[in-house]
């Protein structure tokens, strides 16, 4: 019909027989073709036919199977990414919302998941949103920049087909092709193709999606293992049964399920990459059966880790006394090098002197809480060590006050979401409100 509009003489009533019949179709019979030739596009051009008789000699004409399976896929491809990204935005806008609200609740910090300085769980968050910003950079730069369509190709690209269809003209060859892009809702085409559009793009969308994965499995795996020091929860619904054996569990299932889904979607990356590189000079056939295995799965998986997220993200429940807590046990540990520079600067101690009876104390602490598992008493041996007396007053409400130690952290928060956030979700607002429901 396309072909028809640049005026190649095709009969009237052929056109009107295939645009009245050109939603009907028999998947049943098409069925049964393909089984007998073997071929999947074949099939439905002769099951296409048999509605429309009098187009029959027209059907597919100058066509390959590229120009019907890969067009089609390209497009779904871009509306699956575009799903996708609306997904992704919502669950930014919530842990975002999160961050903000918890911008200044401090915790004890973790590298190597041992103690180090504290932060804020909003500063977390924002490493969280980080990745997911990136994430969602990725997925728009393929809806709108990278993602082509194939257009009207031929056989291995050249478009000789098309060229003889329109008896030499170049120039309605490419308004052909514009032409198809546009009507399908496209403003580039791949200029230069072999019999299929380059495979690399598959490579590209599903890295992307893999990688949204591996940002994904982050965020959950921090959640479980803050689950596991009791300072925060992902939603735990009133009838909930964490174990079947352990009536007490509160088992982070959903950050596990997310985890689950996530190092499936990561690993799917490799046979793309294997397929893009083995398609032979203009393609060879050993692509199909692997693309259509895991460039639906990838997107089910995102789809999946995205649900989940969101409705982790919008039911996340902190325990401000077990984070701090937390924090106080540790907290004399971390403020050492601000005692030591106190002592010399206040009190004109010396400074190796000083560093040699606060190692003394500290030892002597950590072998109380490691070997006989009492508190941190590190404060209460300075504070009796007549040493130290010129900072004692100061020691406990000065030195050892939480946010003393967390930077610009809430400053940080603010300035993000500010600056990358609301600028990220401007595009997506009026399609942020939906909730995530996760029925099991």
């Amino acid at each position: 019909m396309w072909i028809a509009s640049l005026r190649v003489p095709f009969g009237y009533e052929q056109l009107e027989e295939m645009r009245m019949h050109r939603d009907e179709i028999d998947f049943s019979l098409a069925a049964e073709e393909e089984k007998a030739r073997r071929h999947d596009v074949m099939a439905h051009v002769y099951t296409f036919a048999i509605l429309c008789p009098a187009a029959s000699p027209i059907i597919h004409l100058g066509a390959t199977s590229c120009y019907v399976g890969d067009n089609a896929d390209l497009i779904i491809f871009r509306d699956a990414l575009e799903f996708l990204a609306v997904k992704l935005a919502r669950c930014i806008d919530r842990l975002a919302k999160q961050a903000h609200f918890n911008k200044d609740l401090v915790c004890l910090g973790r590298t190597h998941l041992q103690p180090a300085q504290p932060t804020t769980m909003g500063r977390r968050i924002c490493m969280w949103l980080q990745d997911l910003l990136l994430d969602l950079e990725n997925i728009e730069r393929l809806c709108h920049h990278t993602i082509r369509f194939r257009g009207a190709k031929g056989a291995v690209g050249t478009q000789a087909s098309f060229l003889d269809l329109f008896h030499g003209d170049q120039a309605k060859v490419v308004q052909l092709d514009q032409l198809i892009a546009s009507k399908a809702g496209f403003k580039r085409v791949w200029r230069v193709t072999g019999q299929t559009y380059p495979r690399k793009l598959d490579t590209e969308i599903v890295n992307a999606l893999s990688s949204l994965g591996a940002s994904i499995h982050k965020i959950c795996t921090d959640i479980r293992l803050l689950a596991s020091f009791k300072e925060l929860e992902e939603p735990f619904e009133t009838n909930q049964i964490g174990s079947s054996a352990m009536p007490y569990k509160r088992n982070p299932i959903r950050s596990e399920r997310a985890c689950a889904l996530a190092r499936y979607l990561m690993h799917l990356s490799a046979p793309c990459t294997t397929t893009e590189a083995v398609q032979w000079l203009e393609r060879s056939l050993d692509d199909s059966a692997v693309r259509r295995i895991v460039l639906p799965e990838a997107c089910l998986a995102a789809d999946a880790c995205l649900i989940l997220l969101q409705n982790i993200s919008e039911g996340l429940v902190f325990y401000p006394q077990i984070i701090e807590t937390n924090l106080r046990a540790e907290l004399p540990f971390l403020a050492v090098e601000h005692i030591l520079v106190t002592m010399v600067s206040v009190a004109g101690a010396d400074r190796q002197e000083c560093h040699e009876r606060i190692r003394q104390h500290s030892q002597a602490a950590a072998a109380e809480v490691k070997l006989k598992g009492r508190p941190n008493d590190l404060v209460d041996r300075l504070k009796d060590d007549d040493y130290f007396a010129p900072i004692r007053d100061v020691l406990e409400k000065e030195l050892l006050a939480p946010k003393r130690y967390i930077g610009r952290a809430v400053e940080q928060v603010e300035e993000f979401i500010t600056s990358e956030v609301d600028p990220a979700l401007q595009h997506y607002q009026g399609k942020l409100e939906a909730s995530s429901i996760v029925q099991v």
